[in-house]
């Protein structure tokens, strides 16, 4: 991630009155931030995140806003003062002045808190009237200070107020004259928090600590260097990095996975001086750079005309023109050719992945685009250019009935030639998307993921019923729901009891539960009859448990501690997590030797006499 502004990228402004604002910075353009005031966007451009800022009054002759970055010292003024400055805090035993009433003391007699029984709330005590505020808005004294300067000293009971009350009086005053802003990068952690406040159902109200939880028990990490062990079959792979997604979130829980296998951002570019100096040394007018200039193998544009590659490859001048043309040579040197860039495949790694299945015809991922990342249009410099890979619900339990997963027609060498280059193009466009798609939809159905991540609006029982057969042997799943209900029969499903029933039964009657002469179970496929008693297979399943999390700020102060009265609603959040394992094949019996009766009997040798 980059560790400070750089142009055409997201960031968020937390603003005095504590809402977020999600912008693009484009340069040479200017920001609003509503009442606070406008400025340009080059004022942010190339500066550290996580700095406060202050817009000044635009002066004389300049049409905008400067900024200005507010110290450490200021922002924390407050809580930096000496105890001697410092009004009587309620929480210490310090009395305050003026004789006021008090209402807690403790058991020797000292003053612990101060009340405000006879404060009275009147809105006449405050003699600065709103027309007055509003003149001193236009004259844009002090950013903001004045007025609230002017405000604290217009008011008739301002001595009457508890030092937490003042306290509480001036920081609503601040939040709404004061024009500052903060600017953060726009990560997972903040785009959580943005969209939580303006669309949480897009999100199904996936916090940050639900989002802390999915990647702690779903075991992600970068996993790059990791072996590929080629599975039983021989048409798939086990291990790897490999993780099966199925997200509803818009992309959210995509980008937070990702986040943790080092696959959302970017690499930084260089700095611009070293590339000016090696594009410099690698233009040099030479054969061999001219030469080595030449596309070759995988790095040639199949869209390019047959004929035209041939001639550039194997120039065969006339022996007529040969003179001539050594001599213009050798009086103006020839422009180097720019190799072309090196054609790089989609969703081709192999390690280190995320498969999306999704059910509409594009994935659902539009929240990746602060992110820099696009699925309908990627950049190939992107990671998830190659490590995200998609497919539909329809490809993975029916490849067959996709039109996409049928080969197109084969057109034969002598027929390519002849056509022209906007249709030699289209069909190398459609074979190259018919081999992605085979790829990606073979290396699904074979399996071996590492763990499964679910937080769809589907019934649980169904996604895990098509997709928990995939996993290998350990792998974790983990599952998102916004409300309990559903989870809570998932955990049915997969209990101990459930379990004890489904093998009896398949012991009762192996005929009706798939089994061989052997004892071994048959798999369930996508077309076998869902049975109402065992919805899903539930010795795929070990440890499946339920549980939540969610943060909450409070106001903690003696004999006042509860949660902030102005803290959001809404669904808790909830996850179930299990672990895949591997059902022995065949019937286990087990039996033991046990001891009936008299316990065994110990000696013990005496001591010896000194």
């Amino acid at each position: 991630m980059h560790s400070y502004i750089r142009p055409n990228t997201y960031i968020v402004l937390r603003l005095p009155s504590g809402i977020l604002k999600l912008l693009e910075i484009i340069p040479n353009t200017n920001i609003s931030i509503g009442k606070f005031g406008t400025f340009q966007a080059n004022s942010l451009l190339g500066r550290p995140y996580y700095l406060t800022f202050e817009i000044l009054d635009k002066e004389e002759g300049n049409s905008n806003s400067e900024l200005r970055v507010v110290p450490p010292a200021e922002l924390h003024a407050s809580s930096l003062t000496t105890a001697e400055d410092d009004t009587p805090a309620e929480s210490t035993d310090e009395p305050a002045e003026g004789g006021a009433e008090f209402d807690i003391v403790g058991d020797n007699g000292e003053i612990i808190m101060q009340s405000n029984r006879l404060t009275i709330d009147d809105p006449s005590r405050q003699t600065l009237t709103m027309e007055e505020i509003e003149e001193l808005k236009k004259a844009g004294t002090g950013s903001g200070k004045e007025i609230i300067a002017r405000i604290m000293k217009s008011h008739q009971a301002i001595d009457e107020k508890t030092p937490f009350s003042l306290a509480k009086y001036t920081l609503r005053k601040s939040r709404k004259y004061l024009r500052r802003f903060t600017v953060f990068p726009a990560d997972v952690n903040m785009l959580s928090e943005y969209v939580l406040d303006k669309e949480a159902h897009r999100i199904m109200e996936l916090r940050e600590e639900n989002l802390g939880l999915i990647n702690s028990w779903s075991n992600i990490h970068c996993a790059e260097s990791n072996t590929i062990i080629p599975s039983s079959c021989g048409k798939g792979m086990i291990g790897g990095g490999r993780w099966l997604v199925v997200d509803d979130t818009g992309g959210l829980l995509v980008a937070s996975l990702a986040e943790r296998m080092g696959l959302l951002y970017q690499e930084e570019p260089e700095d611009d001086d070293s590339g000016k100096e090696e594009k410099d040394i690698e233009c040099k007018p030479t054969e061999e750079s001219a030469s080595n200039s030449i596309p070759q193998g995988d790095a040639m544009d199949v869209d390019a005309p047959a004929k035209s590659i041939s001639e550039t490859a194997n120039p065969e001048p006339p022996e007529i023109s040969r003179e001539s043309n050594t001599a213009t040579s050798e009086a103006t040197p020839s422009k180097p050719r720019t190799p072309r860039a090196v054609h790089i495949p989609p969703m081709s790694a192999q390690t280190n992945t995320l498969t999306i299945v999704h059910s509409n015809a594009q994935p659902n991922l539009g929240y990746l685009k602060y992110f820099s990342y696009d699925a309908t249009a990627s950049n190939p410099e992107h990671p998830l250019h190659t490590h995200l890979k998609t497919l539909t619900w329809l490809q993975m339990l029916y490849p067959d009935d996709d039109p996409g997963y049928k080969e197109p027609e084969t057109i034969s060498d002598d027929l390519l030639s002849t056509m022209k280059s906007s249709k030699r193009g289209t069909y190398f466009r459609k074979r190259r998307r018919w081999e992605r798609v085979k790829r990606v939809v073979q290396e699904t159905r074979a399996g071996g993921f590492d763990g499964l991540v679910v937080a769809s609006v589907m019934e649980p029982a169904t996604v895990l019923r098509a997709c928990v057969p995939l996993l290998k042997g350990g792998a974790t799943v983990t599952v998102y729901s916004a409300n309990v209900e559903p989870l809570v029969e998932l955990c049915d499903f997969y209990s101990k009891e459930r379990r004890t029933a489904f093998v009896s039964r398949q012991n009762n009657d192996a005929v009706e539960q798939g089994q061989d002469a052997n004892g071994s179970t048959a798999p369930q496929g996508p077309d076998e009859a869902i049975d109402p008693d065992f919805p899903v297979n539930p010795t795929l399943l070990l440890a499946p448990s339920l549980q939540t999390a969610r943060a909450r700020q409070y106001q903690v102060l003696p004999g006042r501690t509860h949660p902030l009265m102005t803290s959001r609603g809404g669904a808790e959040g909830f996850l179930f997590t299990a672990t895949r394992v591997l059902p022995v094949s065949g019937k286990v019996e087990a039996r033991g030797a046990f001891r009936a009766g008299k316990k065994r009997k110990v000696q013990v040798e005496p001591e010896k006499g000194g």
